[in-house]
């Protein structure tokens, strides 16, 4: 009977709850902004802006491929096979265009900018402007 008592005894108020939450919620918060002030990604260069209108297909070319070869891909397997092999062509296809959307996003997006989440726009825009549309490249075909 003693020990009934003693939990009864420790059941807190309304108010003592509140306070409770309240301590916790501030703790919590100085906690999570000491931890954040220092813990973040430096922006160094934003999204490259295509100037000419050849850059600008190209980088739409690009997107366009990698949004939507694995599709294209698939109906072509599906027109002249079956749609049984169609099937594991959209799974292979999705594969092949994962690793090369990968390996173009690790050439062009510097390493330090590349924890941020870019669309398929994006990594085209960016491939487009560090590797094609270079103004150093397209001096040099120029000359050529």
């Amino acid at each position: 009977m003693e020990f009934y008592q003693k939990k009864v005894n420790k059941c807190y108020t309304y108010q003592q709850t509140l306070v409770y939450i309240t301590k916790l919620y501030l703790v919590v918060k100085f906690c999570y902004n000491g931890l954040m002030e220092n813990n973040y990604i430096d922006m160094i260069k934003s999204t490259p802006k295509l100037k000419s209108k050849k850059c600008k297909l190209i980088a739409l070319v690009i997107s366009l491929s990698l949004q939507y070869s694995a599709y294209i891909s698939t109906i072509i397997f599906w027109i002249w096979y079956d749609y049984f092999i169609a099937f594991f062509a959209l799974i292979f296809s999705f594969l092949i265009v994962g690793i090369v959307r990968a390996k173009i996003r690790n050439i062009a997006i510097p390493p330090n900018q590349q924890e941020y989440p870019y669309t398929d726009k994006g990594i085209a825009e960016w491939y487009t402007a560090q590797e094609i549309c270079n103004d150093a490249l397209e001096s040099e075909l120029e000359l050529l």
